[in-house]
């Protein structure tokens, strides 16, 4: 039923912009090209990113990941979270499977959780941009601010959910 509600939506979608095209009106013309620009930028992205993560499946060693990332880890996991999440490039798209690979591979929860949080909130591209158009001392105070908050609601978040026993599905249907 789902699968057919996706298709449905597709096909009214490409009806749209065909209806659009031919009897020329302007937002949905707009709409169409922004949908072409944004899947050619996807395309000429996204194979590289998935290369990248399966290489970090294959590579790096589940019990690297449980050593820095995992229960045994501590306090300074949330430091490795932080820094891997600020090199992170390409936004949420590339994060999220980063996070699902680093969760299957070990890591706590709340870690993951803190990776997310700074992909979002620290990268290091996004940070110079900020202090070159609003000042350094904006992002250092965004930055004093957005870090220990993310730390302790991902902690917190993750502790609740351990101890609910939440766990990821991992591909079943």
């Amino acid at each position: 039923m789902k699968k057919h509600l996706h298709i449905a939506l597709a096909v009214l979608f490409l009806l749209f912009l065909l209806i659009s095209q031919l009897s020329d009106v302007n937002f949905g013309k707009e709409v169409g090209s922004n949908f072409m620009n944004f899947s050619i930028d996807m395309m000429k992205f996204l194979p590289f990113v998935f290369i990248l993560i399966g290489l970090f499946e294959v590579w790096v060693k589940r019990g690297t990941v449980e050593k820095h990332l995992g229960a045994g880890a501590g306090a300074k996991s949330y430091v490795w979270a932080i820094l891997l999440g600020s090199t992170t490039v390409g936004a949420m798209i590339v994060a999220l499977p980063v996070a699902y690979t680093l969760y299957g591979k070990g890591a706590r929860l709340g870690v993951v959780f803190a990776y997310v949080g700074s992909a979002a909130v620290c990268r290091i591209p996004m940070t110079i941009f900020e202090a070159s158009y609003l000042g350094v001392e904006f992002t250092l105070v965004r930055y004093a601010v957005s870090v220990p908050l993310i730390i302790i609601f991902s902690s917190l978040l993750g502790r609740y959910l351990e101890k609910s026993n939440y766990s990821i599905n991992k591909g079943e249907k």
